[in-house]
C-alpha cells in the first residue's frame, strides 16, 4: 500500500503574524511526530507543483485571483480581519493548492492507493468569490473540479470534519449533484452557516449533508452520524474518489473550538472513509489539512489518520479523554439531518 504525504517548505513562509492561531509551527510539530513516532519512513515523501492560475480558475473568479496575488505583491495585507496575506502567500497558496491537484492525479492514475496534503494556507472557507477565515483559495474544491474537468472523475465525496462549517466548500457545489458534501461542525459557531435545512439547490439538492452539533459533542455522536446518515448515503452516492477535509479544531483541547474529539477518535473516522473509497472508489482517498491550533493535538491527529491510511499500527497515544456527553441533543440533529434528506436518500 502506497501513501504519500504532499510538503513543500514555502507552506512556512505564508505569515499571518505575530499570536494568529494558524502558524507554520502546525506543520513542523506534524512533521517532528511523524518522524519520531516512525511513521514519516514508510510513507512517500513529495514536493507538489503549484497550481497555475488556471487551475485555480476552474473554482475561483480572475478577480479574486488578482486580489489575492497583487496583496502579496505590494508587500501584504488582509482580505478580512482574520484572513492574512504576506509577502509568499500567493505562492504558498498555488502550492497548497497544487498539493491537492497532484494528490488526486497520482491517486487516481494509480500511482499512489491514498495522500495526506500537509499544506497551508487551508482552504475551505474560501467561497467561489472570497478569501475568508484564514483561508485564500478552496484547494479540495480546486483539487476536485481538476478531478472532474480534467480526469474524468464523474463522482466526489468531500467530507469535512474540520470544527467549523466548511462553507466555502459548500458554496461551490451546492447546486451540484456529481459532489457529495459532508460537514460536522460546532453550531452556532463561525461562519455562521452549515444546519441540516441546507441541503443543496437545484439538481444539487441532496447533495450538501450538515451536522450542526452543538458544543461539547463528542465522538460517539459523530460515529453514531457516520453509521445513521453518512454510509448509507454515500454508499447510494458510489464515489469513485474520497477526499477529507482534514481540519483537528474538534480535539478537546483545540483553542478555538469546543468539541469532545481525541487522535484516536480521526482514526476511528479514517477507518470509516478509507472502508468506504475501497468498497466504491478503488481505495482512492485524498486529506488535505484544514484547521486544527493545538499543536500536541493536531500532530497527534494527523498521525493517527495518516497511519489509517496507509495501512500502520501505528498510534499516537493520548493520556487523558473527554468525558462522552449525553447523547440527546446529538440526535436530535442526526435525526433532523436525516429528516432533511429522506426526501433524496433512501434512510
Amino acid at each position: 500500500m502506497s501513501t504519500a504525504l504532499y510538503y513543500h517548505p514555502i507552506f512556512l513562509e505564508h505569515d499571518n503574524g505575530f499570536g494568529h492561531p494558524e502558524r507554520p509551527e502546525r506543520l513542523t510539530a506534524a512533521l517532528e511526530a511523524l518522524e519520531e513516532g516512525g511513521l514519516l519512513e514508510v510513507l512517500d515523501r513529495r514536493e507538489p507543483r503549484p497550481a497555475g492560475e488556471e487551475t485555480i480558475a476552474l473554482v475561483h473568479p480572475q478577480a479574486h485571483i488578482d486580489r489575492v496575488k497583487h496583496i502579496a505583491a505590494r508587500g501584504g495585507g488582509h482580505l478580512d480581519l482574520d484572513t492574512p496575506v504576506s509577502p509568499r502567500s500567493f505562492e504558498a497558496a498555488l502550492y497548497a493548492a497544487g498539493a491537492a491537484v497532484d494528490a488526486v492525479e497520482e491517486v487516481w492514475g494509480g500511482g499512489l492507493d491514498s495522500a495526506f496534503c500537509l499544506v497551508r494556507p487551508p482552504g475551505h472557507h474560501a467561497t467561489i468569490g472570497r478569501g475568508m477565515g484564514f483561508c485564500l483559495f478552496n484547494n479540495l474544491a480546486v483539487a476536485a473540479r481538476h478531478a472532474q474537468l480534467r480526469l474524468g472523475v464523474e463522482r466526489v465525496l468531500i467530507l469535512d470534519w474540520d470544527s467549523h462549517h466548511g462553507n466555502g466548500l459548500q458554496d461551490v457545489f451546492y447546486e451540484d449533484d456529481s459532489v457529495l458534501y459532508v460537514s460536522f461542525h460546532q453550531f452556532p459557531h463561525y461562519p455562521g452557516s452549515g444546519t441540516s435545512q441546507e441541503v443543496g439547490a437545484g439538481r444539487g439538492k441532496g447533495y450538501t449533508v450538515n451536522f450542526p452539533f452543538s458544543a461539547y459533542t463528542g465522538e460517539n455522536a459523530y460515529l453514531a452520524a457516520f453509521e445513521e446518515v453518512v454510509m448509507p448515503v454515500a454508499r447510494q452516492f458510489k464515489p469513485q474518489l474520497v477526499m477529507i477535509a482534514a481540519g483537528y479544531d474538534a480535539h478537546h483541547t483545540d483553542l478555538l473550538c469546543s468539541m469532545l474529539l481525541t487522535a484516536e477518535s480521526y482514526a476511528r473516522m479514517t477507518e470509516l472513509l478509507k472502508g468506504l473509497a475501497e468498497e466504491t472508489a478503488g481505495g482512492r482517498l485524498v486529506a488535505s489539512l484544514e484547521g486544527g491550533y493545538n499543536l500536541g493535538a493536531v500532530s497527534a491527529s494527523i498521525f493517527n489518520t495518516i497511519a489509517v491510511m496507509a495501512g500502520s499500527d501505528l498510534r499516537a497515544r493520548e493520556e487523558t479523554a473527554p468525558a462522552q456527553r449525553s447523547m440527546e441533543r446529538a440526535a436530535q440533529v442526526i435525526n433532523s439531518t436525516k429528516s432533511a434528506l429522506s426526501p433524496y436518500w433512501d434512510l
